[in-house]
C-alpha cells in the first residue's frame, strides 16, 4: 500500500471512530455561550496557532460569537514571552482579557498539554485558570488528549492510528471538526459566500 493510500485509509477510519455525541455537546455549549453574550478564546501553538486564527475568523463571521486568540497579536505575545515567560504568556493574556464564567476556551493541540512532561505547559496553565473562573473548556486533540481531555467539557480526541502520522492527521481533523461546528445549523448565524451564490 502506498503512503498516500494508507494515509487516506487512516483518515476514513478516523471519521468512523469520532464520537458524534461529543461534537453535539460542543455545539450546544458553544451556542449557550453565545446566547449568554460570552466569548470564545482559541488557544494553540504551531499548527494549532494557525487553526486558532482561522477559527476566530469563522466563529466571528459565520457564527456571530465574539472570539479571540492570543497568537493574533504578535507584539503583545512576544512582549509577554519576553517579560513573563512562555509558560505564562497565554494565561496572563487571558487574565488581561477578563476571562469569566460566561466564556469558553477552545484548544487545538496534538498532545493536549502535559505539565509533568513539560509539554505545552502554556496550554495547561490556561486551562487551570479557565477552570478556576468557571469558563467552559473545549478541544480537538490527538494521542490520549493530555490535560485538555481530562478537564474539558467537550473534547474530541483524534485517535492515533499510526504513530508516524499523529500530527498531520490530528491537525487535519481539527479543521474538519471546527468547520463542522461553525457550520452546524445551531451555530451558523450568517451565510457563507459560496453557499449564497446562485448556481
Amino acid at each position: 500500500m502506498s503512503y498516500i493510500t494508507e494515509y487516506l485509509a487512516e483518515a476514513k477510519s478516523i471519521i468512523d471512530t469520532i464520537d458524534v455525541s461529543i461534537i453535539e455537546k460542543m455545539v450546544e455549549e458553544i451556542a449557550e455561550i453565545r446566547a449568554n453574550n460570552g466569548r470564545l478564546f482559541f488557544i494553540g501553538v504551531g499548527g494549532g496557532a494557525g487553526h486558532a486564527s482561522h477559527a476566530v475568523n469563522d466563529f466571528r463571521k459565520i457564527a456571530g460569537i465574539e472570539s479571540y486568540t492570543p497568537t493574533d497579536n504578535v507584539s503583545e505575545l512576544t512582549a509577554r514571552i519576553n517579560d513573563d515567560g512562555w509558560e505564562s504568556a497565554f494565561v496572563n493574556w487571558l487574565q488581561g482579557s477578563h476571562l469569566n464564567s460566561r466564556d469558553g476556551i477552545f484548544v487545538f493541540s496534538v498532545g493536549g498539554g502535559n505539565a509533568e512532561k513539560n509539554i505545552s505547559v502554556n496550554i495547561v496553565s490556561s486551562l487551570k485558570y479557565a477552570k478556576e473562573v468557571g469558563a467552559k473548556v473545549f478541544g480537538v486533540v490527538g494521542r490520549d488528549g493530555g490535560y485538555t481531555a481530562k478537564v474539558a467539557d467537550a473534547c474530541v480526541i483524534i485517535p492515533p492510528l499510526n504513530n508516524e502520522t499523529v500530527t498531520p492527521q490530528t491537525e487535519a481533523f481539527q479543521a474538519v471538526i471546527w468547520h463542522l461546528v461553525v457550520s452546524h445549523p445551531k451555530m451558523q448565524k450568517f451565510q457563507m459566500k459560496w453557499e449564497s451564490v446562485d448556481k
